[in-house]
Protein backbone atom coordinates (compact mmCIF):
# COMPACT_ATOMS: atom_id res chain seq x y z
CA UNK A 1 0.00 0.00 0.00
CA UNK A 2 1.19 3.54 -0.80
CA UNK A 3 0.32 6.96 0.58
CA UNK A 4 0.94 10.20 -1.34
CA UNK A 5 1.41 13.67 0.09
CA UNK A 6 2.83 17.03 -1.01
CA UNK A 7 6.07 18.55 0.24
CA UNK A 8 6.75 22.32 0.18
CA UNK A 9 10.47 23.04 0.47
CA UNK A 10 13.06 25.77 -0.11
CA UNK A 11 15.93 25.32 -2.56
CA UNK A 12 19.46 26.72 -2.20
CA UNK A 13 18.45 30.02 -3.87
CA UNK A 14 15.56 30.60 -1.43
CA UNK A 15 12.72 29.69 -3.82
CA UNK A 16 9.94 27.45 -2.56
CA UNK A 17 8.68 24.49 -4.62
CA UNK A 18 6.18 21.65 -4.36
CA UNK A 19 7.17 18.01 -4.62
CA UNK A 20 4.94 14.93 -4.72
CA UNK A 21 6.07 12.24 -2.29
CA UNK A 22 4.94 8.61 -2.06
CA UNK A 23 5.63 6.50 0.99
CA UNK A 24 5.22 2.76 1.56
CA UNK A 25 2.89 1.37 4.17
CA UNK A 26 3.85 -2.08 5.37
CA UNK A 27 1.64 -4.72 6.94
CA UNK A 28 2.19 -4.65 10.72
CA UNK A 29 0.69 -6.37 13.75
CA UNK A 30 -0.35 -2.95 15.01
CA UNK A 31 -2.96 -3.84 17.65
CA UNK A 32 -3.03 -7.58 18.26
CA UNK A 33 -5.17 -9.57 18.36
CA UNK A 34 -6.80 -7.41 15.66
CA UNK A 35 -5.71 -8.28 12.10
CA UNK A 36 -2.57 -6.53 10.74
CA UNK A 37 -2.84 -3.00 9.33
CA UNK A 38 -0.76 -1.07 6.81
CA UNK A 39 1.46 1.41 8.66
CA UNK A 40 4.13 3.85 7.47
CA UNK A 41 7.40 4.48 9.27
CA UNK A 42 6.87 6.70 12.30
CA UNK A 43 7.65 10.41 12.03
CA UNK A 44 8.87 12.11 15.21
CA UNK A 45 6.61 14.96 16.33
CA UNK A 46 7.08 17.75 18.87
CA UNK A 47 3.52 18.98 19.34
CA UNK A 48 0.10 18.97 17.71
CA UNK A 49 -2.67 21.56 17.33
CA UNK A 50 -5.83 22.23 15.38
CA UNK A 51 -5.80 25.26 13.10
CA UNK A 52 -8.95 27.08 12.05
CA UNK A 53 -8.91 29.32 8.99
CA UNK A 54 -12.01 31.43 8.37
CA UNK A 55 -13.43 31.53 4.85
CA UNK A 56 -11.67 34.26 2.89
CA UNK A 57 -8.57 34.31 5.12
CA UNK A 58 -5.41 35.20 3.20
CA UNK A 59 -1.77 35.30 4.24
CA UNK A 60 0.75 37.11 2.05
CA UNK A 61 4.32 35.81 1.60
CA UNK A 62 5.56 34.07 4.73
CA UNK A 63 7.68 31.06 5.68
CA UNK A 64 6.38 28.10 7.65
CA UNK A 65 6.57 28.62 11.40
CA UNK A 66 8.34 25.24 11.70
CA UNK A 67 8.47 21.93 9.82
CA UNK A 68 4.79 21.06 9.89
CA UNK A 69 2.52 18.34 8.66
CA UNK A 70 -0.67 20.14 7.64
CA UNK A 71 -3.71 17.85 7.28
CA UNK A 72 -6.90 19.46 5.96
CA UNK A 73 -10.00 18.20 7.76
CA UNK A 74 -12.59 20.58 6.27
CA UNK A 75 -12.64 23.48 3.84
CA UNK A 76 -10.13 24.15 1.08
CA UNK A 77 -6.78 25.93 1.02
CA UNK A 78 -4.83 27.33 -1.91
CA UNK A 79 -1.07 27.64 -1.46
CA UNK A 80 1.34 29.34 -3.86
CA UNK A 81 5.06 28.53 -3.83
CA UNK A 82 7.48 31.33 -4.70
CA UNK A 83 8.21 29.61 -8.05
CA UNK A 84 4.62 30.55 -9.06
CA UNK A 85 3.11 27.06 -8.69
CA UNK A 86 -0.27 26.96 -6.96
CA UNK A 87 -1.92 23.90 -5.42
CA UNK A 88 -5.24 23.33 -3.71
CA UNK A 89 -5.61 21.26 -0.54
CA UNK A 90 -9.00 19.73 0.20
CA UNK A 91 -10.14 17.44 3.04
CA UNK A 92 -7.75 14.50 3.50
CA UNK A 93 -4.90 16.38 1.77
CA UNK A 94 -1.55 16.29 3.55
CA UNK A 95 1.15 18.94 3.12
CA UNK A 96 4.64 18.66 4.60
CA UNK A 97 5.59 22.33 4.92
CA UNK A 98 9.36 22.67 5.20
CA UNK A 99 9.89 26.14 3.72
CA UNK A 100 11.15 27.67 6.98
CA UNK A 101 13.62 29.95 5.18
CA UNK A 102 13.70 31.86 1.90
CA UNK A 103 10.81 33.59 0.16
CA UNK A 104 8.14 31.33 1.63
CA UNK A 105 4.63 30.92 0.27
CA UNK A 106 1.20 32.57 0.13
CA UNK A 107 -1.86 30.79 1.47
CA UNK A 108 -5.58 31.39 1.59
CA UNK A 109 -8.81 29.65 2.47
CA UNK A 110 -10.77 29.44 -0.79
CA UNK A 111 -13.81 27.47 0.40
CA UNK A 112 -17.06 29.19 1.29
CA UNK A 113 -16.90 27.35 4.61
CA UNK A 114 -14.27 27.85 7.30
CA UNK A 115 -11.40 25.40 7.24
CA UNK A 116 -10.13 23.12 9.99
CA UNK A 117 -6.71 21.49 9.78
CA UNK A 118 -4.56 19.31 12.00
CA UNK A 119 -1.08 20.76 12.46
CA UNK A 120 1.72 18.45 13.58
CA UNK A 121 4.97 20.26 14.33
CA UNK A 122 8.06 18.20 13.51
CA UNK A 123 11.62 18.53 14.86
CA UNK A 124 14.07 20.57 12.76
Amino acid sequence: MHFKFTRLYTDASGESHFEDVATELGLVDFAPPAPPLNVSEYIAAERTAFLGGPSGWSGEWHVSSARNLFVVISGEWEIEASDGTTRSFTPNSVLLAEDTTGKGHRSRVISEEDSLALLVQLPD
